[in-house]
């Protein structure tokens, strides 16, 4: 057992940095798997009902293996920060879970803290494990290196595309962007479109976040908020799966903060001079909860958003033709961000070797069919996406999706170092203030986001 205190956890997470206050998360009973369970328990940040959702893959997974009982735990929180505490906790507490499903936002976390490598297990079992990274892009495998181990195996993923709405494009006039389109061609599309309009009209929404907020719009301009390095190792997977490939090394790290940099200035002074213009939101108005809303009655022209959507637009009864999607427009790249998602094994579990026989299955396609039986996310493996997105639910350009990660080699994972929780808070705190106080305040703004972000990334 790893024994962890409260003011351990807090700063494992990075929660008390740069003035961010923070409840402590109070488990409830249906977040604790329960002391001396014989079953492999699996933690999925969700409700009961994603937990139930879950049931067809036990199923599956118990025909091959009727000697490990799973046990599925959801678990609720407001945001991944709020779900990775409650893990802690219950690490804490001496009741720790197998398994746990770990988003991009905490992969360096958990590979520092909290999970075990894969690496001897994929070696053991490279001949079973080729059809599945054949079928997996390398950029979502490197997302899950870290200093030279691997931690998890990408199960589903999304970068933000530019999803547009018919209506208003073809209102203004214009056709379809062009794939390799730019900054200056957006802004052209965003301001056509606002003349075109009636009402309380926005070309472009967006949320103050890691993913999809300003980070795009730093990656297509080949900068970030944080420096960012390539860790020593990962031959031994490189060689093995990807010959073909130039080795990408042992994962990315980002240890510095470089909100400074010129390049960075200049990518919030195109967002500063969209807001200020009426063409993007202030995104301090609100989050993502009316934003389907918004796009499928056309008051909303544009906005950043991944394969997950295509669901959430069709339950909305948005028809597919009245929507398509695009590649962020290119500044001095067309470099994408992504989040992806898999399974990581706790270092504290009794049960790995039944564990990975868990993360074997759910990366299978038997296994990864039954996980995606709707549009809800994009799929890691290449065969089981086109499969999902072909099949007549979502927008005609569907395949934009998976051909970020090949048209756009460089594409990457949003910067989530180990402290993340604190890195996040202090972007968006710092993000409305920066675009909202004009021109001259942009260069102000980030001086402060500076300070935060070194303060952020001291925590540990």
């Amino acid at each position: 057992m790893v024994e962890l205190s409260r003011r351990a956890m807090i700063a494992l997470l990075g929660l008390g940095a740069v003035g961010t206050a923070i409840s402590w998360p109070r488990l409830t009973g249906g977040d604790i798997p329960g002391r001396g369970s014989d079953a492999l328990t699996v933690a999925l940040f969700g409700t009961a009902q994603d937990a139930a959702a879950r049931q067809g893959l036990v199923d599956g997974f118990q025909k091959l293996h009727p000697d490990i009982p799973v046990r599925i735990v959801a678990i609720q929180g407001q945001d991944w920060s709020n779900f990775f505490a409650k893990i802690l906790t219950m690490v804490a507490a001496g009741n720790p879970p197998d398994v746990v499903m770990v988003a991009t936002e905490g992969t360096q976390l958990f590979a520092s803290r909290m999970a075990h490598p894969l690496d001897e297990y994929v070696q053991r079992d490279a001949a079973e494990m080729k059809d599945y990274f054949d079928d997996v892009h390398p950029s979502l495998v490197e997302a899950f290196m870290y200093k030279g181990s691997l931690y998890q195996l990408p199960d589903n993923f999304n970068a933000p595309n530019v999803f547009y709405n018919t209506t208003a494009l073809e209102r203004a006039g214009l056709e379809r962007p062009r794939d390799d389109w730019t900054v200056d061609d957006f802004l052209n599309v965003a301001r056509t479109m606002k003349k075109s309009a009636d009402g309380n009209f926005l070309p472009y929404f967006w949320n103050n976040r890691l993913w999809g907020g300003v980070v795009p719009w730093l990656y297509n301009n080949d900068t970030s908020f944080l420096t960012e390095e390539k860790a020593a190792g990962g031959d031994w997977l490189w060689k093995s799966f990807y010959p073909d490939e130039k080795p990408r090394g042992g994962g990315f790290l980002w240890e510095n903060a470089d909100a400074l940099n010129e390049r960075t200035i200049e990518s919030f002074q195109v967002i500063q001079e969209m807001v200020s213009e009426g063409l993007a939101a202030n995104p301090a108005q609100g989050g993502g909860n009316e934003l389907v809303a918004l796009f499928s009655t056309g008051s909303v022209g544009m906005t950043a958003a991944g394969g997950y959507w295509v669901q959430g637009l069709n339950e909305a009864g948005f028809a597919n033709d009245d929507y398509d999607v695009t590649y962020f427009p290119k500044m001095r790249s067309q470099r994408h961000q992504f989040g992806t998602a898999g399974y990581a094994i706790m270092s504290t579990s009794q049960r790995k070797d039944e564990a990975w026989e868990w993360l074997k299955y759910t990366t299978s396609v038997e296994g990864m069919r039954i996980a995606h039986a709707k549009p809800d996310s994009s799929v890691a493996r290449r065969s089981l996406n086109d499969e999902l997105y072909g099949a007549g639910i979502g927008p005609a350009h569907w395949n934009v999706f998976y051909d970020t990660l090949d048209k756009f080699p460089t594409t990457a994972p949003m910067p989530a170092p180990p402290q993340q929780a604190a890195v996040e808070s202090a972007l968006i705190k710092n993000v409305v203030g920066t675009i909202t106080n004009g021109p001259n305040g942009v260069r102000r703004g980030l001086e402060t986001m500076q300070r935060d972000l070194e303060v952020a990334l001291r925590s540990r």
